[in-house]
């Protein structure tokens, strides 16, 4: 991707962390799903992408060169998130079908079907090492697989929500991160035994963790994502300025944790300063809702996901 633009330049006063820039130039644009695309994940190392839609498929590209590589088809409902093993040799998908897909990436084979969620399963990540998977849905329930036994029923099950689990992330420290339709953030230590839940009174889309594991990013359905302090809750920083009141959207940290990335029902993407909350950039991305985005692991580019049915790629 040599040669591509390097993003927007810093407001006075401000400075990027060295090497980091916030893609914001269009580079590609992915076609091929039929209908709103709901998740846009990269692999761990950022050299592809894998989606899921509301056309039943999850499809492989290669956004660096802005072309599609394979097409997976086994769901009979929607898919909505997908979650790619560190080494690449198979990704997870769920969705309507109440059941997570387990699939060889190279021969395309579902391997395995969990199941064990009593309604759609809304998303997915993988443990460190892709020896687990975990997985939250609208049955209120937070479940967990074992990727190396034949088994395919949850090896555990947390309840403690009383509304639809919307997002699912894991720390480093094995513990188990969720945000739910009922307003609240949940952090379950499985060694321990414990949960620990913070109160943010308005419904949650996303909650993604910070690269250096102190932090957690909630997006909540008030038009504000929230910084939590990942140990204590206490709240740190709010970002406004874009809409989320009806659909479920993500949010995410910059490679550096310097900034955060969030979108907007009317298409925009917007860039701010981790610290002060100040907006350091926003542009139009779709024309419609931005479902979904992901920023590569060294921040070479965004990728954006809309109901448009389209997945752009920006550098």
């Amino acid at each position: 991707m040599s040669g591509a633009p390097l993003g927007p330049a810093p407001p006075p006063g401000s400075a990027l962390p060295p090497n980091e820039r916030l893609p914001c130039r269009e580079h590609a644009v992915l076609t091929g799903h039929e209908g709103p695309v709901l998740a846009v994940r990269f692999n761990r190392q950022g050299t592809y992408a894998l989606s899921g839609g509301k056309d039943r498929s999850v499809r492989l590209w290669n956004p660096h060169r802005g072309i599609p590589i394979k097409v997976y088809a086994g769901h009979g409902y929607e898919v909505r998130d997908v979650a790619v093993a560190g080494d690449n040799s198979k990704f997870a998908s769920c969705g309507g079908d109440r059941q997570v897909f387990l699939w060889d990436v190279s021969t395309g084979a579902i391997v395995r079907k969990f199941r064990g969620h009593d309604a759609t399963i809304n998303a997915l990540c993988y443990g460190a090492g892709g020896e687990v998977l975990v997985s939250g849905g609208y049955d209120a329930a937070v479940k967990v697989w074992d990727c190396r036994s034949r088994s395919i029923d949850p090896i555990q099950t947390m309840r403690a929500f009383r509304d639809s689990v919307t997002s699912v992330a894991l720390t480093e420290r094995a513990e188990i991160l969720a945000g739910s339709v009922d307003g609240s953030v949940r952090r379950f230590d499985v060694r321990m035994g414990r949960v620990f839940t913070d109160e943010l009174h308005h419904p949650v889309t996303c909650v993604q963790v910070s690269r250096d594991h102190n932090c957690v990013l909630a997006a909540c359905m008030d038009g504000t994502l929230r910084l939590l302090d990942r140990a204590d809750g206490d709240l740190l920083a709010e970002y406004t300025g874009h809409k989320h009141a009806s659909f479920k959207m993500d949010c995410a940290f910059s490679p550096s944790d310097a900034y955060v990335i969030g979108s907007s029902e009317d298409g925009r993407v917007f860039y701010w300063e981790l610290v002060d909350a100040q907006l350091v950039d926003s542009f139009q991305a779709h024309a419609d809702v931005v479902c979904s985005l992901a920023m590569h692991p060294k921040g070479e580019c965004l990728l954006t996901s809309s109901v448009d049915g389209t997945i752009k790629v920006w550098t």
